[in-house]
Parts: structure tokens; sequence; C-alpha cells
């Protein structure tokens, strides 16, 4: 659970800030999507934005917490397999 919120927090601010960095110099009016102009309310373009940044930001925090991980703890389960394996007599 801790390392949920050492994920979702700190993407959720970063998202918040370049959500406002971003739509500071650009109108959600202005968009396009695939050559065809956004059609949406700036509250859905805002919130969309948002959602697509705390997206992002939370991948970069949840792939720093998988990269940390020492040597022990990636080969954890590589051990009890091959205890069990050889539990079983195979």
């Amino acid at each position: 659970m801790l390392r949920i919120i050492w994920v979702l927090w700190p993407s959720f601010l970063v998202a918040g800030i370049a959500e406002g960095l971003f739509f500071t110099v650009i109108d959600p009016q202005e968009l396009y999507l695939l050559g065809e102009p956004v059609h949406v309310s700036r509250t859905a373009t805002y919130s969309i934005g948002f959602l697509g940044f705390w997206a992002i930001c939370a991948a970069s925090s949840l792939l720093t917490c998988f990269l940390q991980r020492s040597a022990a703890e990636v080969n954890k389960g590589v051990g009890a397999e091959a205890s069990q394996e050889q539990a079983c007599g195979k």
C-alpha cells in the first residue's frame, strides 16, 4: 500500500503542475486530434488532460520503483521455486 502512495501522490502533484503549464500555453479550444479539431468542453479537455498527465507521471514513478529493487528482491521467488522442485523430486 505504501508503494502505491509513493507512486500516486507525487505523480498527482506533477500532473497538476504539467497541466497548468501546458494549458497556460495552449488553448483547449484550439487542440487538434488526428487532424480534426476537438469538439468537447473546456472542462472535459482539462479533465482528460489531467488524467493523461497523471497516467504518464504514474508510469514514470512505477518504472522508478521497479528499477530501484535490489537483486535480493528480484530473485526472492527464484530460490523458493528451486526448493519446491527439489522437495517434489523433480
